[in-house]
């Protein structure tokens, strides 16, 4: 039987067949336009627009949900399902086909789709006479993303939100996409006229279908699983001349001109930078600092980070990281957070330590709950301000991609008035607008950047340097109090067990670099939220997630390792024992549900039968892989316990991606950081002192200066802490303050040369 793909017009599945995973997933996959409202029925049955449809439809399934993404979708005209078995037995008990949206809340693309598609009331009537309609929130079910993800971008080449696909009743795929516009337009098929077809072909085709459908996902089953050496010896697989393949492959791709890796649009990918930092230090690569340093400068200067704000966007569409898309992500924010505290301390440059608090501030200001836990994500669409007849929320409201950070030149001139010149000098700001996107939605308006350092603007106006300084600070207060009164984009304010650990890093590194305790107090009341909120006392098992007062879904690996690694920072930061006792156990946890005799981590626990593929992640993109974090807290514990088990369980688990490492190691950045710190001598750091005391806090402030990643700091304060400590580790129990004084003592592998009183030693002894 020729492909349904055949069957179908536009560019669609040529076969299954593995591809390197894109980084540009959370793109629009077509070229359709985007259209504005909902669509009716028109003369010989076309579509046509009409104004956005009001919230004002009985609920459906949807409403019964605690995901804002679900919520959003309560009152389509379309016989939603959540995922589960009420959904899939109608499946089968009819003999129809499963129709599959998965999204999340803050998704442009799913907002447009749904707009045109599921609003419209033709539209919904076929999708739920002919289909099972399943939405999905993706940030919940990771590991039901993941399955129809990898089947979309094998069959297509590439993948993205929101994502469409097609299911047998018993749940195989059989075709998929992402974006589909309403009508069919440039040779692409709309979504009402495919389906049509995909049900015309279920009707006349069905076992054949299901034929294809079988066979995909057995080469998926065998291509999503992570491949292994045949000896899994750490000595025989890995190496650091695998950190050097890396480094080339990242120098390769590298822009000369404005950062980052690769053209346009520009993704951050933090694990990239993490591992560069660790190469920068141990092959004393100037190079490799370069590639940081500038990625990490253009970033910051450019529009993608909010200059009024504080954070970053998702991503940049261009190349020089000024026009973003503009949704806010906790999971970028808290790996950001961590990669400019350590640029910060390796480098001493302002800029990092600046748009370090930027980041955190932000966080804590917009994402932080009442109870301490961290939200999820900000949308990038929002009622536009000029629409002042325009509720701000709901579907009645007209939305537009960057309506909340945008300013046109006017608005700018009103708001700062006579500090406008030096404002507008700063950030770029031209009468006309210096943004422009395709679908006209920033026509006219300014995406405020750093385009000019303070002494240029100084020299063009003929002021100080100070005088500039202050003209942009009030004008940049003015504009961020203006801004605060228009309507705010949509708030998911669900709370993810992963996402939050990697916010807690990110603050707990924050704390440290910037010797400011506030960070740091933030990322353990956030720890202790998700102990006591989501962790199942009875099971020691991690809940996902929690939002209005509800904890549900069983957490995923990505939950336990990043989780983890948070705890991991945190006592980095607070010398609490607790988080090493925590983390231990959650460690131990992880292992006995997620791991498999290799080493290798699944992304999901067994025991649902809905998910057909139990996924092991082999790619290091926005979120770094379970595995590739997994090691790394099992050496750092290793190094905090004494347990040199977890030591040879995390060389197991480097060495089960030998292939990787040593084929395409830019795939995996986050695990080659790892391999760094396995091929490292373990190192640590203890300082014999009272923390009251500024003594102690000079030393600590000198090592906390530096960026020694594969160091562990240790405090020795003669208390009981100390004494539990070296029962695991006992070189600690003899250090002690010298003369009355706070002691640093350097020990490598678990050898410990002469202390010293005087922090400057520490600065020589490690050099930036």
């Amino acid at each position: 039987m020729p492909s349904l793909q055949s069957r179908l017009r536009g560019p669609i599945h040529v076969g299954i067949e593995r591809v390197p995973r894109a980084l540009t997933l959370g793109l629009l996959i077509g070229a359709c336009a985007p259209t504005k409202g909902a669509w009716a029925p028109g003369p010989q049955g076309t579509l046509e627009r009409t104004s956005p449809m009001p919230q004002s439809r009985p609920a459906n399934r949807l409403a019964r949900e605690k995901s804002p993404y679900l919520l959003q979708h309560a009152h389509n005209p379309v016989d939603w399902y959540p995922w589960g078995e009420e959904a899939f037995e109608k499946a089968r008990r009819e003999n129809k086909p499963i129709f599959l949206s998965v999204g999340y809340s803050t998704c442009h693309w799913c907002h447009v789709m749904e707009r045109e598609s599921f609003e419209n009331e033709v539209i919904g009537k076929f999708l739920s006479e002919h289909f099972v309609p399943v939405k999905v929130d993706r940030e919940e079910r990771p590991d039901v993303d993941r399955v129809y993800m990898a089947f979309v971008q094998a069959s297509t080449g590439s993948g993205g939100w929101p994502m469409s696909v097609w299911l047998t009743p018993d749940l195989k795929p059989f075709y998929g996409g992402t974006y589909f516009a309403p009508v069919s337009a440039y040779g692409r098929p709309g979504f009402l006229d495919l389906l049509k077809r995909i049900d015309e072909l279920w009707r006349t085709k069905s076992a054949d279908l299901q034929q294809s459908a079988a066979r995909a996902l057995d080469v998926l089953r065998e291509q999503t699983q992570v491949s292994t050496p045949e000896s899994t010896s750490a000595e025989a697989t890995v190496s650091d001349a695998m950190l050097r393949r890396g480094f080339d492959a990242f120098d390769r791709s590298f822009d000369e001109r404005h950062g980052g890796f690769g053209g346009a649009p520009k993704f951050p990918r933090p694990s990239t930078l993490f591992f560069l930092l660790r190469y920068a230090q141990r092959a004393k690569s100037e190079r490799a600092s370069h590639m940081v340093t500038l990625t990490l400068e253009q970033m910051a200067r450019g529009g993608m980070y909010d200059q009024l704000g504080g954070g970053f966007h998702r991503y940049s569409v261009d190349a020089v990281w000024h026009v973003p898309h503009f949704e806010k992500m906790l999971y970028d924010q808290g790996q950001l957070a961590s990669a400019y505290a350590e640029a910060f301390q390796a480098t001493g440059k302002p800029l990092f330590a600046t748009t370090l608090r930027g980041i955190c501030d932000y966080v804590l200001r917009d994402l932080t709950s009442p109870d301490g836990a961290f939200y999820s994500a900000e949308d990038a669409d929002s009622a536009d301000p000029d629409a002042a007849s325009q509720p701000a929320e709901g579907h009645g409201a007209e939305k537009r991609e960057g309506a909340f950070y945008v300013f046109t030149h006017e608005e700018l001139a009103r708001i700062a008035g006579a500090d406008a010149a030096a404002f507008g000098l700063r950030f770029g700001v031209e009468e006309s607008g210096n943004a422009s996107d395709p679908h006209g939605e920033l026509t006219g308006r300014n995406v405020l950047f750093l385009a000019r350092e303070i002494s240029e603007v100084a020299s063009r106006l003929s002021l100080s340097e100070r005088e500039v300084t202050d003209a942009i600070d009030r004008a940049s207060a003015k504009a961020l109090s203006e801004r605060a009164r228009r309507p705010r984009p949509h708030l998911d304010d669900k709370v993810l067990t992963a996402w939050n650990g990697l916010m807690i890093s990110g603050l707990a590194k924050a704390a440290a670099a910037l010797d400011e305790p506030r960070y740091g107090e933030a990322a353990a009341r956030a720890a202790r939220f998700i102990e006591a909120r989501m962790l199942d006392s009875k099971s020691g098992e991690l809940r996902r997630r929690y939002r209005d007062g509800e904890v549900g879904l069983r957490a995923h690996a990505d939950d336990y390792a990043y989780f983890v690694q948070g705890l991991l920072d945190l006592y980095a930061w607070s010398f609490d024992a607790r988080w090493i006792e925590l983390a231990s156990k959650l460690h131990a946890t992880m292992d006995r549900l997620f791991r498999d005799s290799r080493g290798v981590y699944y992304s999901s626990a067994e025991g649902d039968a809905s998910i057909l593929i139990r996924m092991q992640e082999d790619y290091d993109g926005a979120e770094p892989t379970p595995s590739s974090v997994a090691a790394h807290n099992a050496l750092v514990l290793a190094e905090l316990t004494g347990d040199d088990d977890l030591r040879k369980r995390a060389e197991e688990t480097v060495a089960a991606f030998h292939s990787r490492l040593s084929q395409i190691p830019a795939a995996v950045p986050q695990m080659l950081a790892t391999l760094d710190a396995m091929l490292a001598s373990p190192q640590h750091i203890g300082i014999a002192g009272d923390p009251s005391r500024e003594d102690t806090r000079a030393l600590l402030r000198a090592i906390r200066g530096r960026f020694l990643p594969n160091a562990h700091i240790l405090l020795a304060d003669g208390g009981a802490a100390q004494s539990a400590m070296a029962k695991r580790l006992p070189f600690v129990a003899g250090m002690k303050p010298v003369g009355g004084k706070a002691a640093a003592y350097v020990c490598v592998n678990r050898a410990c040369r002469l202390p010293t009183t005087d922090p400057g030693e520490i600065e020589k002894l490690f050099p930036r």
